[in-house]
């Protein structure tokens, strides 16, 4: 005699935990876990107890009606039966295997990048803009792309400055609205819409023939220019049917514009009037927001739909919208705001902390002008230690709850 391995003491078990459950046809495993088997035993239970309850009133008021009774209890046995044609066995564990769930669902470093996501759209939402100064980097070296702006619409910003490199390679058109209107305007000589020709390719490699083979070919005609980079500017809607919650900005998104179809990382910025438009980082339900990214020339009007890739090779509609226009000159603004906690306050005057941490970052930021979240408005006087602390003069009282912006 042998003794069982662990391999079948485990098969054992698990065999003694499975059971049968009757489980409508087409219902998976995970499914039929989370149908309770308790609940259709308590109903036959009651309409038992109903049953012998009618049969005694039945011998005590002696009411001919055994005719109507059989009628009943055989329209009742066919809904039975047609309802156990529905029905399947199936043997299931009683325990969840947590194991395989995990496995086949759970994927804990993607989890975890997303928990960060969410508190990160969160933060921006409560508090928009606002940034934590560092407290291992000098803030005069964090922020030195940054420059202070009195006034977002009035200030002076030239859209030739600090150009990126990429931006020696796209085409820019001198007037873009007589442009288009030429364009547009010109008289197409060709064949008439809806009319059959044949088209003949020259110069295409015999590699390529079996890739065209058994396949249908969409072919476009090309406006003047259309075939040239530029910056492009849409104005996009986020769409009811979107899946996801919101869209941070530079998140790879696919574009179709007009006929093209073309994958791209666009900025989004506010859909207003003005030179300068601001930087949004996040695209949330509701809003309306314009797409700046990289691509062909397209005249508007142009359709626009924005599709993001979601697992499973799908895509997932974010937004529908209209090509705005071709413009490489389009001022984006990124504001940033730097907060900080009055810490002692006498009339005018409060001594403030935790917008900075070292004296030099103070002396840096001393020209720039300061507000509060209660609308008082003021600027820099003077550092104080080596720590951070600066005492500020505003142009009325502050409260000790109010918080200092930069």
């Amino acid at each position: 005699q042998t003794w069982p391995t662990q391999e079948e003491l485990q098969e054992a078990e698990d065999q003694a935990k499975k059971k049968t459950r009757k489980v409508p046809k087409g219902t998976s495993e995970y499914q039929a876990a989370w149908i309770v088997e308790d609940l259709d035993n308590e109903e036959e239970e009651d309409e038992d107890d109903e049953d012998d309850d009618d049969e005694g009133m039945d011998d005590v008021d002696n009411i001919p009606a055994e005719n109507a009774g059989e009628e009943s209890e055989g329209s009742e046995s066919e809904a039975e039966d047609d309802a156990a044609e529905d029905m399947e066995d199936m043997t299931m564990s009683e325990a969840g295997n947590t194991e395989d769930y995990d496995a086949k669902h759970v994927n804990f470093s993607d989890e975890v990048d997303e928990l960060e996501k969410l508190k990160a759209e969160r933060l921006e939402a409560q508090f928009p803009d606002e940034v934590d100064t560092p407290m291992d980097v000098a803030a005069r070296i964090r922020f030195q792309k940054y420059r202070g702006l009195k006034s977002f619409r009035t200030s002076t910003w030239d859209p030739k400055e600090n150009l990126p490199s990429d931006y020696a390679r796209i085409f820019q058109f001198e007037n873009f609205l007589r442009t288009r209107k030429r364009v547009l305007g010109e008289e197409v000589e060709g064949a008439e819409v809806g009319s059959y020709v044949k088209l003949t390719l020259a110069n295409v490699g015999a590699h390529l023939k079996p890739q065209f083979e058994g396949r249908t070919l969409a072919v476009c005609s090309l406006l003047p220019h259309e075939h040239r980079m530029s910056v492009i500017n849409v104005a996009v809607r986020w769409s009811p049917l979107s899946l996801a919650s919101s869209v941070k900005s530079k998140d790879r998104l696919v574009f179709h514009c007009g006929w093209r179809r073309f994958a791209s990382c666009p900025i989004f910025s506010e859909h207003s009037t003005g030179n300068k438009h601001k930087y949004l980082r996040y695209f949330r339900p509701g809003e309306t927001v314009v797409m700046t990214t990289f691509a062909p020339i397209s005249f508007p009007p142009a359709p626009i739909l924005v599709f993001k890739d979601i697992p499973g090779g799908r895509h997932d509609l974010v937004g529908t919208g209209s090509l705005v226009d071709v413009n490489p000159d389009r001022i984006v603004v990124k504001r940033t705001i730097l907060s900080g906690h009055p810490f002692r306050v006498h009339k005018r005057t409060a001594t403030v902390r935790f917008m900075f941490f070292n004296r030099e970052d103070i002396e840096w930021f001393k020209p720039i002008e300061l507000k509060t979240k209660q609308g008082r408005r003021g600027h820099i006087k003077e550092p104080l230690g080596t720590h951070g602390h600066m005492k500020c003069i505003f142009d009325g009282q502050v409260s000790q709850q109010d918080t200092v912006l930069l």
